[in-house]
């Protein structure tokens, strides 16, 4: 098991060397092309670091660290037993702060050079879980569970995340206004299951506005779509809870009260909760893989359409092409 690394607090920072805390602080207000996620994220990777150079470094200023120093850093990282993909953005977050120091203060340090370099390897450490999509059958074993022991908002939670093919961030931001919204009633063209073209009527809903993963500090802000199960589910967990001031779907209860829903409570009810009913490792980002597989592998819908409902716009990551903001060639996910 990999050992987890405590956060810095703002007082240990307060005792980095000052060159680096003020240097780390202009980097990540000027970071505008990161998204607000991916801002804490380097703010953490990056404290860390520089904690680790007080410690171990004599808190000495980043342009007098040497290749063989850093070397020393992420040896330390890779001994704590983590993942290749968490070592990996530990050292591309010291990186790219030295490309932003060598960028606009070459005149002030022309001596400074990026000390990360490519004969630095990672070393392979084996340490990637392997995704299994969850089968529709599993999905199927998932919802009976929680239905029987009438554990509302998780069940909610699964149907919503699935049908959408949302990320755990964008599930957090879902109102509980949608209740209220008007269902999407269309035709849609699609194939019978001798590949005869067919029409058939869908009914679908859209969520208000929610900031998805995208570059910048907005990302991309769009509605997402999910089905009539979904929307049920969310309507008995919201009628299980009753009235309250919390605007959320997905709550935690804190002090009596409901608060939005952190992040890292969805990871606890896949680890935690999800995984024992299914006997296998789940996560929040499996559901949005199962959704893409089990389209097209169970349900014969097409690459294209699944990538429109996922809102893929890399093809990097999908293997197609860019999809449009204002697309609605995802209808035939929810035939």
């Amino acid at each position: 098991m990999a050992k987890r690394i405590a956060e810095v607090t703002d007082n240990q920072w307060q005792q980095v060397n000052e060159f680096n805390r003020k240097m780390v602080e202009e980097y990540l207000t000027n970071s505008v092309h990161l998204s607000p996620k991916s801002i804490e994220q380097y703010k953490s990777a990056l404290r860390i670091y520089f904690w680790w150079v007080k410690e171990n470094l004599n808190n000495k200023s980043n342009i007098e660290i040497k290749s063989r120093e850093y070397l020393r850093y992420q040896n330390w990282v890779t001994n704590l037993g983590l993942g290749e993909s968490a070592i990996r953005f530990k050292r591309s977050a010291v990186s790219s702060f030295n490309d932003y120091v060598l960028l606009y203060y070459e005149e002030d340090y022309p001596t400074f050079r990026n000390y990360i370099t490519k004969q630095i390897k990672v070393e392979t450490s084996g340490k990637v879980h392997k995704k299994i999509p969850l089968t529709p059958e599993e999905m199927k074993i998932l919802y009976n569970e929680l239905e029987k022991r009438a554990d509302w908002q998780k069940l909610a939670y699964v149907k919503f995340t699935y049908a959408s093919g949302c990320r755990r961030a964008e599930a957090a931001q879902l109102l509980k206004e949608v209740v209220d919204y008007k269902p999407i009633k269309k035709l849609v063209k699609t194939k019978d299951k001798d590949g005869k073209e067919i029409e058939v009527e869908i009914t679908k809903y859209k969520t208000g506005d929610i900031r998805c993963k995208g570059r910048g500090r907005v990302g991309k802000v769009k509605p997402l779509e999910f089905n009539q199960e979904a929307m049920d589910a969310i309507k008995k967990w919201l009628e299980e809870r009753g009235e309250d001031d919390c605007p959320y779907v997905f709550v935690s209860k804190i002090n009596g009260k409901y608060r939005q829903i952190n992040e890292q409570s969805f990871n606890d009810w896949c680890s935690v909760v999800f995984a024992k009913i299914i006997g296998r490792r789940v996560t929040p980002h499996l559901f949005r893989t199962s959704r893409a597989t089990n389209g097209v592998i169970y349900e014969g819908k097409s690459l294209e359409t699944m990538q429109k409902l996922l809102g893929h716009l890399s093809s990097d990551t999908t293997k197609i092409y860019v999809v449009k903001e204002d697309s609605e060639d995802a209808d035939e996910a929810f035939v």
